[in-house]
């Protein structure tokens, strides 16, 4: 591919983020709109479905859109991809009641699920070999644009709700995803070389089975149900069993969606569990500070939004930097943990009931920039150090990772909120007087024991990324050892490339 083919791909590429990210962040704001038209008596009840069958077909998806991309081709995967998810954006805009509008969210997040993995194999596809030299990164425009899309995307699904419709929401995909569809046909040229192999369909189906019971019962677990319920425990009994068979599987088919062998690469294998380290405290950050501002600050959920902004601020600050720092991924990882690890106690030694607010956005600010460090980084370190036929594989199941991370870490955190406090948390705006004070007392000081444990995830997540190899000329611009030319074939490489990785 030319320079010029290269750069568009690339805008191609950031621009399937923004569709992704916005898509995360977009529906919550229109809640009220989507129930007032659909279904006034019982649709609040039924609106978080339409978040968990995104997430849910999106995390199921995952592990086979890596598989497939090393079968057919990051680019057919791609294309299938963004037109998937283009079909459920249409399907959401036309639904009639809440149900379609479940079921066309579940539609569109089949699609969903590749926009961001995929998407990241593409530009690994993209990448010219002297953008490691110059210190270029597309993980680094990627923190770029996913930190501008999670600060937009709440104003602009409210702003298209108040202005428009909330069908809108869905629709605004359409004109952006088809532009990405025709310039992709045109443009994108990956110097490819898919191998046609049978696709462990009954894996990718254990994994999915083995996610949705999972991110059901961290999701249901302590809200709907209780954790000691039938419904939990049975949910976490067909989550282990998932995962045993799963595993089984992986170690005996000819083709596993996700090779076991991959772990013997010490940078896929502490790069995974930093990955999901990183969506635990990523989950507790984010969420944590928000229900603080609501509950003990008494912020609306909408002014509290707005406070995502200096952290899609240091994001991008964070983004920017990586593409002229001359360090590699392995120390952004190292610095982007003990960045997220003083973060994590500063909120939890700072944070009060007449904490400074500019004190509270500064400390979002760092997070931004501790989280923007991980994010891509991570990401290019597993893409550098995979077998180049598994380079789909290595990709999406980081995103899998992630995925599983922000699960757990919800269930985490949460349980142990809720187990500090005495009082439902959903009361505390309503008490008067000395009780409301005593109420919210007792709700900083549990929220700050949450902090503490996400200072300790992240520490963990620190010891972790040290022990991620160091990589000869990594940090002095010399061009990276374990990945090829994109324009040539990749040769010969040590034991670990050779196609007998591909089975344990």
């Amino acid at each position: 591919m030319t320079t010029a083919q290269r750069k568009v791909g690339m805008v191609l590429c950031l621009l399937t983020i923004v569709l992704a990210v916005l898509d995360m962040q977009i529906v919550s704001a229109a809640a009220v709109p989507i129930v007032r038209d659909l279904d006034p008596a019982h649709g609040i009840d039924r609106f978080p479905w339409l978040v968990s069958a995104f997430a849910l077909a999106s995390a199921a998806m995952l592990p086979l859109y890596g598989r497939l991309c090393d079968t057919l081709g990051a680019k057919r995967v791609f294309v299938g991809a963004v037109a998937t998810f283009l079909l459920g954006s249409a399907l959401c805009g036309l639904a009639q009641s809440m149900t379609q509008l479940i079921a066309a969210r579940a539609v569109q997040g089949l699609g969903g699920g590749g926009l961001m993995s995929v998407t990241m194999v593409v530009i690994a596809h993209l990448r010219d070999p002297d953008d490691d030299r110059n210190g270029g990164s597309g993980g680094g425009l990627g923190g770029i644009v996913a930190g501008g899309g999670m600060a937009l995307g709440p104003w602009l699904g409210g702003f298209l709700s108040d202005h428009a419709s909330w069908r809108w929401i869905f629709y605004v995909n359409l004109p952006i995803g088809l532009a990405v569809l025709a310039a992709s046909a045109l443009v994108l040229n990956l110097p490819e070389h898919p191998v046609r192999r049978p696709v462990d369909w009954a894996g990718a189906a254990l994994a999915a089975a083995f996610s949705t019971a999972l991110l059901l019962a961290t999701d249901w677990g302590g809200k709907k149900y209780a954790w000691s319920s039938p419904e939990i425990i049975g949910l976490l009994c067909a989550a282990t069993a998932g995962l045993g068979l799963f595993l089984w599987r992986q170690s005996r088919a000819a083709e596993p969606v996700l090779p076991l062998s991959l772990f013997r690469i010490p940078e896929l294998r502490w790069g995974f569990a930093v990955q999901g380290i990183t969506g635990a405290a990523m989950m507790c950050a984010i969420y944590y500070v928000l229900v603080y501002l609501q509950v003990a600050r008494g912020l609306s959920s909408s002014a509290a939004g707005l406070y995502l902004l200096p952290m899609a601020l240091g994001m991008t600050a964070a983004g920017l930097l990586a593409g002229r720092l001359r360090w590699s991924a392995r120390t952004f990882t190292v610095t982007g943990t003990l960045t997220m690890t003083t973060v994590f106690v500063l909120l939890a030694t700072t944070l009060g009931p007449d904490t400074s607010l500019w004190l509270v956005r500064a400390e979002l600010l760092l997070a931004g920039i501790g989280f923007g460090q991980l994010i891509g980084q991570l990401i290019q370190l597993v893409q550098d150090a995979a077998p180049r036929p598994l380079l789909g594989v290595a990709t999406t199941s980081i995103r899998f990772f992630q995925t599983l991370g922000n699960a757990l870490g919800a269930a985490l955190f949460g349980t142990m909120l809720f187990r500090l406090l005495d009082t439902d948390v959903n009361t505390i705006p309503t008490l008067r007087g000395a009780q409301h004070a005593v109420a919210v007392r007792d709700f900083v000081h549990a929220t700050d024991l949450v902090f503490w444990c996400g200072a300790a995830v992240m520490l963990l997540g620190t010891l972790l990324a040290t022990r991620l190899p160091r990589r000869h000329g990594a940090d002095t611009g010399a061009p990276p050892l374990s990945r090829p030319a994109s324009d040539q074939p990749a040769p010969d490489r040590p034991a670990l490339d050779r196609p007998a990785l591909d089975r344990p």
